[in-house]
């Protein structure tokens, strides 16, 4: 594909998305009634501002879930002490109670307008951001080509591209150019994803690390944390969290297989998606196994085989809860879950092997011996079995895990650093444009 069939492809997609822009209601109806959408603010995703935009410059932060918010938390409060405004966009209804509960008022969040010329134009046309930073793998053509049209600098921050996304790129080579060469900064989370971005036509592109590793670790409600340890008393634990589809059930096999071996095991089990516990409760009381869902107020009795962690925002309690952690999405699905939080909080970490989504993570626990992969159920149930019977070598897994974490920090100020020169003409601009310079 040429260069002159690329730009003639992102003007297809820019008229496509006009085409379709008057009947889009219809699908954003439909995420409505699901509860992918906030309906009261639904009319932020057509880039309606729900909110006067303040005067001074105005920096865009985008993080399109919950995993990508929590990362530039501490990126976002950086930005904020210089004085300056931001506007901040996610795209899922929990992401926006993260915002809130971490946030407050301190910044201006708004739903993430659709990827079409009409709601990017009507966002950009009021918010007007000198600058806008965007998340991991937001690759949003329209987005992109607007702000690259009005002169606005985009940076991608904590950048990273996953194996299929970065063959389907490839496939495309010039529309990549087309698109990358408006990003004025890539700040890549590692080298490999850095190479990626370069062999796309980012330029320039610079390595920083995971922002993932500079946040601090999940919090816990003491009072509940409290409770729930008097109830497990000196219980064998272990936990496979952000589980997906399958992995819940090679979980409960699991407990099946070792409960023998190590009298009053308790699993804990935390799905990635909450919504799935219902399924999951009759799932394993068909298998004979004795739950406790956390939503449902029962206590852990003695001979509760699993606690089903169906809430949200609770993983530093359910982490703190045990020492041996399976992470999921990593054995019947691909990509992986972050598995820096886990190891943050002491846990042995163990996971499958399809973890691409967080290659050098797992590659640097690995490494340093606080992470093991899995190939299966029966491997699984080997590790685990292993760990609970091996206090001296759980611990060492722990420990590893622990100073590999520490050896990853310093992403937040490498950050910065790449975006000082875009940012401080803004602190300047917002100082001059204030009463007596104040």
């Amino acid at each position: 594909m040429s260069e002159r069939w690329a730009r003639a492809t992102l003007r297809a997609y820019r008229l496509a998305g006009a085409a379709v822009y008057p009947v889009i209601g219809t699908y954003v109806a439909w995420r409505t009634s699901r509860g992918k959408e906030d309906r009261a603010r639904r009319r932020e995703r057509y880039g309606h501002a729900s909110k006067p935009r303040p005067p001074g410059p105005i920096i865009w932060v985008h993080a399109a879930s919950v995993g990508e918010t929590n990362a530039i938390v501490p990126l976002v409060q950086r930005i904020l002490g210089y004085g300056v405004n931001v506007v901040l966009t996610t795209g899922t209804v929990t992401s926006a109670q993260v915002a809130e509960e971490v946030f407050g008022d301190a910044v201006i969040h708004q739903y993430v307008p659709l990827d079409l010329k009409p709601a990017v134009d009507r966002f950009l046309d009021h918010w007007e951001p000198d600058l806008a930073i965007i998340a991991e793998s937001e690759i949003w053509p329209m987005t992109i080509l607007e702000l690259g049209d009005r002169r606005v600098p985009q940076v991608l921050v904590n950048g990273r591209l996953s194996d299929r996304s970065f063959r389907s790129w490839k496939k495309r080579p010039h529309v990549a150019e087309a698109l990358f060469e408006n990003l004025a900064h890539v700040v890549a989370q590692s080298e490999l994803d850095g190479e990626r971005f370069q062999a796309l036509g980012a330029r320039p592109v610079t390595v920083s690390g995971n922002l993932k590793v500079d946040v601090t670790p999940p919090t816990a409600d003491e009072t509940v944390l409290t409770g729930l340890r008097q109830q497990i008393g000196k219980r064998p634990t272990w936990a496979a969290v952000s589980t997906h589809d399958g992995e819940e059930k090679f979980a409960s096999e699991v407990h099946l297989a070792l409960r023998g071996r190590h009298p009053g095991l308790l699993t804990i089990i935390v799905p990635r998606h909450p919504d799935r516990a219902s399924a999951l409760m009759a799932e394993f009381s068909a298998a004979g196994l004795k739950t406790v869902r956390r939503t449902g107020g029962e206590k852990v009795a003695p001979d509760t085989d699993i606690l089903l962690g169906d809430t949200i925002g609770e993983m530093g309690i359910y982490l703190r809860l045990t020492e041996i952690a399976f992470v999921g999405r990593s054995l019947t699905s691909e990509g992986g879950q972050n598995p820096l939080e886990p190891a943050m909080l002491e846990t042995a970490v163990l996971a499958g092997r399809n973890v691409q989504n967080f290659r050098d993570a797992y590659q640097r626990l690995i490494d340093s011996g606080g992470a093991r992969l899995v190939r299966d159920k029966d491997m699984l149930a080997g590790a685990v079995n292993y760990l609970l019977t091996n206090e001296e070598a759980r611990r060492e897994m722990i420990a590893a895990g622990a100073t590999a974490v520490g050896e990853m920090r310093g992403a937040l100020e490498r950050t910065l650093k790449a975006l000082d020169p875009f940012i401080h003409p803004l602190v300047v601009k917002s100082r001059l444009e204030k009463p007596n310079g104040a």
